[in-house]
């Protein structure tokens, strides 16, 4: 474990991490609750959190005064990237792949052709984890355009491919 905050003797130290610029107590020490803010969080903020409580002339007990935390930063995903495989023709097979470089938890993904033909896929089709849709026996119909959502707890971005068969 690395200290980051501490209050000993009255006064307040902050350690030199990464963090020092933007970590500290959330109250004054005499109000008694001693949370701390994490301001403008990073991904490599995530991981376990250590409070350790020892008042003078007490008595130490080992289970009693420590707590834990455990804190993940979630990150959206960033915009994603759309492409073709495969050749647009009449009676081909063709797979729309999406992909997000960033993400906390992974992105999921949803595809869905845009109006004036309104469809949304579903499995087999479409695979949300990899961000695959298949489009078998392709027709003349089937040309439009085509946006793929990736999605997580932290937010969504889009990007669109136009098939044109």
């Amino acid at each position: 474990p690395v200290q980051i905050l501490s209050f000993l003797g009255g006064v307040e130290k902050v350690e030199e991490t990464d963090l020092k610029p933007r970590v500290g107590f959330l109250y004054p020490i005499n109000s008694h609750n001693i949370s701390v803010f994490i301001n403008a969080t990073r991904e490599q903020d995530s991981g376990q959190y250590m409070c350790t409580v020892n008042v003078v002339d007490d008595t130490i007990r080992l289970d009693k005064n420590v707590g834990i935390i455990n804190l993940t930063v979630l990150v959206p995903p960033a915009v994603p990237t759309c492409q073709l495989h495969g050749s647009a023709v009449v009676g081909a097979n063709v797979t729309l792949s999406c992909s997000s470089k960033k993400g906390k938890p992974s992105p999921t993904y949803q595809w869905q052709r845009e109006p004036p033909t309104l469809q949304v896929f579903f499995p087999p089709a479409q695979d949300r984890a990899r961000g695959t849709l298949k489009l078998t026996n392709l027709t003349l119909e089937m040309s439009g355009v085509y946006v793929c959502r990736a999605e997580n707890q932290a937010g969504s971005k889009n990007c669109s491919i136009v098939l044109e068969v």
